[in-house]
């Protein structure tokens, strides 16, 4: 991912230099256990070691494998030369390159999705002091983009709180499934190596060893892995929208933090833009496009083969990359958001009570009215509303099979907002968990 989108923590675990001390961190747990099996000289585990403190030489890699064509080679060769050809020798004993790169690329996953879960409970703090903030903040309620039924931000934000919860066990969950290495050798039979490399290297790594795989991991995991980023992805896009929506000039319910000197327009000084929530919807479309590939990478011939390859060399770090500024980007947004309950109160009222038509519906059939007629009734006088800029409870008032039906005190009362506030307690305990 180009670095305008990328944040240090993130993009390091990406990077070549962390890449080759996993590979090499793999070879050397491999030789300890090898010693302790007594299929190689201790003295030649030890000396691998010695490159522990070294930091490996990227450009003579790169070097090395424009001559090999092959990367794992590249390291090998690279790594003997540190720590002697001689004393290198049992390094990589029967094992294979997906050994290493498999093993290498579960590792990095599992820590990109630590720093992900960490993000995904910032951006949770955020949303719950927020819905707290608004709780009894009233707003309108919208069905198809028109008005339906009061609600209040503090509900806009919980039903938020509630989903990136969800996505919380997601991201868990995903890295439980990658969070497996393979040390199986050649088709993973175990022929040329003992299972019990594969179980050291494994604890080493904070892995478990896979159960059963062929000469790679089953790449189902990382399909549940991706998968899993682009759902949390569709979420940031399903909170991006909705501020977006406020924040058009004729809605102006909230709006992103506008900070000294920021500038909307180039052409236009007054302009005030969404710019955060447009770029966090764009950048949900990237990683939600990298779940297909990582779908269709299940589908390996045979034992093994590198189709799945160049797909994961870049999803790898560019869902992981894109999805963690996204996070970070969207709790930002959120912890600053500017919300207007003036505006979101004029709004609600906008069409002079049109939004209680529920309640007066109700209340007709509770008198006897037929549904039928109840609903003819309502919709006549709402009609006027829409049309001419009526009154909706004067209109009511003054409908005499309205009136037949009901007082003008219980016309009145059915335009109480606190009626389609009384459950909000009980909504935020089921979120919150809190009495």
């Amino acid at each position: 991912m180009i670095p305008r989108y990328s944040r240090p923590q993130m993009a390091a675990i990406w990077s070549p230099e962390t890449k080759f001390r996993i590979w090499y961190e793999i070879e050397a747990h491999a030789c300890d256990a090898m010693a302790e099996l007594g299929v190689i000289p201790k003295a030649n585990a030890e000396a691998v070691w010695k490159a522990n403190d070294v930091e490996f030489d990227v450009a003579r890699i790169d070097e090395i494998e424009a001559v090999t064509k092959h990367d794992v080679i590249a390291f090998l060769t690279h790594l003997a030369e540190i720590v002697g050809h001689d004393e290198a020798r049992f390094v990589h004993q029967g094992m294979t390159s997906s050994d290493v790169l498999d093993t290498c690329f579960n590792v990095q996953l599992t820590r990109a999705a630590d720093i992900l879960i960490a993000d995904v409970e910032a951006l949770l703090a955020a949303l719950k002091r927020r819905a707290h903030e608004h709780k009894d903040t009233i707003r309108i309620g919208r069905s198809h983009g028109i008005h339906a039924e009061p609600t209040t931000m503090g509900l806009t934000f919980a039903r938020f709180y509630a989903e990136m919860d969800r996505n919380l066990s997601r991201l868990r969950d995903a890295r439980a499934e990658v969070a497996t290495g393979a040390i199986s050798g050649a088709v993973g039979t175990f022929a040329n190596i003992d299972p019990a490399v594969e179980a050291h290297v494994c604890d080493r790594l904070g892995l478990v060893p896979e159960p059963i795989s062929t000469q790679v991991i089953p790449r189902d995991r990382h399909a549940a892995f991706f998968a899993a980023l682009g759902v949390v992805a569709s979420s940031v896009e399903n909170i991006a929208t909705e501020i977006r929506h406020m924040q058009r000039t004729e809605v102006l319910e909230a709006e992103e933090f506008f900070s000294k000197g920021q500038k909307g327009s180039s052409a236009m000084p007054h302009k005030r833009n969404p710019v955060l929530t447009e770029n966090l919807t764009g950048l949900a479309r990237l990683v939600r496009g990298m779940v297909i590939p990582a779908l269709e990478n299940v589908a390996l011939w045979h034992e093994r083969d590198i189709s799945h390859s160049s797909v994961e060399r870049n999803i790898g770090p560019d869902a992981t990359v894109t999805l963690d500024f996204a996070l970070s980007r969207l709790t930002g947004v959120i912890d600053k958001l500017v919300v207007y309950p003036e505006n979101m109160l004029s709004n609600l009222n906008k069409f002079r009570g049109l939004v209680h038509s529920q309640r007066v519906l109700l209340a007709l059939t509770q008198k006897g009215v037929s549904r039928e007629d109840a609903y003819r009734l309502v919709q006549r006088n709402a009609m006027k509303v829409w049309e001419d800029g009526a009154d909706f409870m004067t209109e009511l008032k003054a409908d005499t099979e309205v009136a037949a039906a009901l007082t003008e005190a219980e016309i009145e009362e059915k335009f109480d907002l606190g009626y389609h506030t009384k459950h909000v307690d009980t909504i935020f305990a089921r979120v919150f968990g809190e009495n």
